[in-house]
């Protein structure tokens, strides 16, 4: 297959994810959610949505293996993998906010070749490739390219919520807070999308999975920032779950000195 191929596969993969999604968004008298073994929780469009996405991929790129949020992992044995997470931002989409997003990724090994972030309410969607500028589209405005901010003190920091942080962590985190412009909360992956249209500068976050963060490199890494965990290594699947993802790529070095 070509990367051409790869690319329209990901984005079928999101509009079928959309498709499902938004008949649940905003639904009469709410949506039932679930509890998942680790808290978090899971709905039938998050559910329905994977299996969607799966069977998509699965006749576009049969050789492929697929690495799902809701339904684990297909082909363990194939070099290229697609990981996807339906709704990243589960909490958002329960209570009627727009600011979750469907996760597509391509890993070729361990390196993220090609990522989505798909807000199907909104009609945004960010496409990263990697060593390729990102591409965006939404009714908005906005631009892909992050922004030049080398000054730690006028960054704007974002986090989706202080729970994901836990008790060694936040200290840590804190001090990197005390030191920029502005923090604000909320997210998910949506927040990444914002950093790669230079709306915000650094994004520091734990408790992240690899369908978490999978796509959101080539974004952010397309529109000329960095993604690493919080010592400033490449994010690895058994990692531990860390991710700082800055704009201007000066503020990666300040920002992992205070993560450290």
């Amino acid at each position: 297959m070509t990367e051409a191929a790869w690319i329209a596969a990901a984005e079928a993969a999101a509009d079928v994810a959309g498709a499902v999604i938004r008949p649940f968004f905003r639904a009469a008298h709410g949506i039932d959610a679930a509890l998942k073994e680790d808290r978090s929780p899971v709905t039938i469009a998050d559910r329905t949505a994977e299996l969607a996405m799966r069977a998509v991929l699965a006749e576009r790129c049969p050789d492929h293996g697929i690495l799902g949020e809701e339904f684990g992992l297909q082909r363990p044995e194939a070099r290229l993998r697609w990981v996807l997470d339906p709704i990243d931002g589960t909490r958002a989409f329960i209570t009627g906010r727009p600011i979750f997003g469907t996760l597509v990724a391509l890993l070729e090994g361990d390196r993220p070749i090609l990522g989505v972030i798909d807000q199907p309410v909104t009609g945004e969607r960010w496409v990263g490739v990697a060593d390729q500028p990102t591409r965006f589209r939404g009714p908005f405005g906005g631009r892909p390219g992050c922004r030049a901010c080398p000054d730690l003190g006028a960054a704007e920091l974002s986090c989706t919520s202080p729970a994901m942080l836990n008790a060694e962590e936040t200290p840590r985190w804190r001090r990197l807070a005390d030191r920029v412009g502005r923090v604000s909360w909320g997210g998910d992956c949506y927040a990444y999308g914002l950093l790669a249209l230079g709306q915000l500068d650094i994004v520091a976050e734990s408790e992240m999975k690899p369908w978490d963060w999978a796509a959101i490199v080539p974004v952010v890494e397309g529109a000329g920032g960095r993604v690493t965990d919080w010592q400033g290594r490449p994010l690895r699947a058994d990692g531990p779950g860390q991710v700082l993802a800055v704009g201007d790529p000066a503020l990666l070095d300040q920002a992992v000195a205070l993560l450290r």
